[in-house]
């Protein structure tokens, strides 16, 4: 093996391992914690919830969380309708972050992918996947999701689907200037002339060396979507009854924030906080790749 290919994977192994850890710092520490912990959170909601957060209770509706005079019974409140505000907080966190997942999942196989054609076929298939970049980069993505889901609807597909289609021109940019770099290598070249595949040069070789870079456009991308999907959520455009997510609490809350400020503020704090924290994993993340 080449010593730019060793060179290669020992990047992609430092990245994997947990050696990190201990060079990072503080806030990017909690930060891993607080996304770790809501990942925890999405994947054992049903054992975490101590309520249905369906369940309608008329009789203890808009009570404060603990801390300002409510009960162990409701340790966050619950909202005008009587639901618990931790279970329903729960279940949010588990689709909210479902829905950035897989349209981050999406939207990255959708740009790197167009990215790695665009940079291997060059010529005229380059300028037009080039082109129907710079054309998706300067539409107002927020309007077109707003028109789109107003045509055909908003099921919980259709949604997933339009959020996957947000920030896959990023991705496709960061993977063809990273491969177009990468393929020039003397690891691919000798790939190459042992008439390896195309598709086992760029899964072998070249992808490993991107992976860094995407890896910090995911953790963007993740953020964006989140945000987006709470926007969208908020307006009445999203996740829709008896669905719950961040976005749609925050919107159904905004009425109250005179008398149950909780109902609204709890959801927006946890997207203000997750936002954050994925942010600060991105630079983080940066600074290593602009390290190695």
């Amino acid at each position: 093996m080449s010593d730019t290919a060793q060179n290669r994977d020992w990047k992609l192994q430092g990245l994997l391992s947990w050696s990190w850890w201990h060079s990072a710092s503080f806030s990017v520490k909690l930060a891993f914690i607080w996304i770790a912990a809501c990942v925890l959170v999405a994947a054992f909601a049903h054992a975490l919830a101590p309520y249905d957060p369906a369940d309608i209770a008329l009789a203890a509706r808009l009570q404060p969380p603990l801390l300002v005079g409510g009960t162990w019974d409701h340790a966050l409140g619950t909202d005008d309708l009587g639901r618990d505000m931790l279970s329903r907080l729960i279940f949010s966190v588990q689709i909210s972050i479902a829905i950035a997942c897989a349209g981050t999942v999406i939207s990255t196989f959708i740009g790197t992918f167009l990215g790695f054609v665009s940079a291997e076929a060059g010529g005229a298939i380059d300028e037009l996947i080039m082109a129907v970049v710079d054309m998706q980069a300067a539409l107002p993505f927020m309007i077109i999701a707003m028109l789109m889901i107003a045509i055909f609807g908003s099921s919980f597909a259709l949604f997933v689907a339009i959020l996957g289609l947000y920030g896959w021109e990023r991705h496709a940019r960061v993977a063809r200037g990273t491969a177009l770099a990468a393929k020039n290598n003397l690891y691919v070249t000798a790939a190459r002339a042992y008439n390896a595949s195309y598709i086992r040069i760029y899964l072998k070789h070249i992808l490993p060396a991107c992976f860094p870079t995407i890896m910090a456009g995911v953790t963007i991308g993740l953020t964006e979507i989140i945000l987006l999907e709470g926007t969208l959520s908020f307006l009445g455009l999203g996740i829709q009854p008896p669905m719950s997510s961040l976005g749609n609490m925050v919107g159904f809350g905004r009425e109250y924030l005179m008398t149950a400020w909780w109902i609204a503020v709890l959801p927006g704090v946890v997207i203000a906080i997750t936002a954050l924290s994925l942010m600060v994993i991105s630079d983080h993340l940066r600074e290593q790749r602009q390290e190695n």
